[in-house]
């Protein structure tokens, strides 16, 4: 098996090779790489990156090669929060405890910086040094990352938030919504990884269904947060999802149902790991990590 990394290995490797794949700009004035540059730099849990690069070491892939995949993942992951937090959107003026883009660089250069990320990432995965060596493998990871970030995706999650906005929605239609919204970009990670890696079916499909717990998990811990959270460690507002009347898992559910409902999606999670043996440990650490998280 290849060398083993911690939590902290793999933010390192993400956080030193960000800055190193958004392009210079070359005409005119660089607000927009620099707004692309800030939302990149100003922290986040990296969660989806890492564990697209711990999927490819436990699948038997070399991470190095795994890279540019991550920094794609992440560059669309900021990009959605950057648009999430346009006035449009959620209307965010905090991200992370920081200003959000558009608060720090204007509406319209948050919009072309979520932009430029978003289309930079695809060619970060068809410049890579993977795709040199394998250009199928670099096609089918542009494709999983286009959809599964798009309508049928990410996007499409976020369409049913908007059109569920000011309504009594059901905890089937937050499911489908978290599924997408949420979800989808953690699934990626998996698929992902283990398409670098060149794993079988076996371990690619309880990859996924490892993330599809952790990723529905995180979405109910979310909700959760949004009632009992501290704003500090947040970095954001709390009670946002009260005032708005907002339909949520703790609104539906309640509170203790709905942590009772995220540890046993949690468990299913680390349970979906078996396949891995001794290799999950990591893997199981997140899972644990994120159930427990405060932020």
């Amino acid at each position: 098996m290849k060398k083993a990394y911690s939590f902290n290995d793999y933010i390192s490797i993400i956080n030193s090779k960000l800055d190193s794949f958004v392009p210079e700009c070359t005409y005119g004035e660089p607000v927009v790489c620099d707004a692309m540059k800030y939302s990149l730099s100003i922290g986040g849990k990296r969660i989806r990156p890492v564990l697209l690069l711990e999927f490819c070491r436990v699948c038997g892939g070399e991470v190095e090669k795994a890279v540019p995949f991550a920094v794609a993942l992440e560059m669309i992951h900021t990009y959605s929060l950057i648009h999430d937090d346009l006035p449009c959107m959620d209307n965010d003026d905090m991200r992370r405890g920081k200003p959000s883009c558009h608060i720090k660089y204007g509406e319209e250069y948050a919009l072309l910086a979520g932009d430029g990320l978003l289309t930079r990432a695809f060619g970060v995965i068809a410049q890579s040094e993977a795709a040199k060596e394998n250009p199928a493998c670099a096609v089918e990871a542009i494709s999983v990352l286009s959809d599964l970030a798009g309508v049928n995706g990410m996007i499409g999650g976020q369409t049913v938030d908007l059109m569920n906005e000011g309504k009594k929605a059901s905890i089937q239609t937050l499911e489908v919504m978290d599924r997408l919204k949420t979800g989808a970009l953690i699934v990626s990670a998996a698929k992902l990884g283990c398409l670098v890696a060149g794993a079988d079916e076996i371990k690619t499909k309880a990859a996924v269904n490892f993330c599809e717990k952790i990723g529905h998990a995180f979405q109910i811990i979310d909700d959760i947060l949004d009632v009992v959270g501290d704003e500090k460690e947040l970095g954001k507002p709390i009670g946002s999802d009260g005032e708005s009347d907002k339909s949520t898992y703790v609104s539906l559910l309640g509170l203790e149902k709905s942590t009772e409902y995220a540890n046993q999606l949690t468990n299913e999670a680390i349970e979906a790991l078996s396949v891995f043996g001794d290799e999950a440990e990591l893997l199981k650490e997140i899972a644990d990590m994120l159930s427990k998280r405060k932020n």
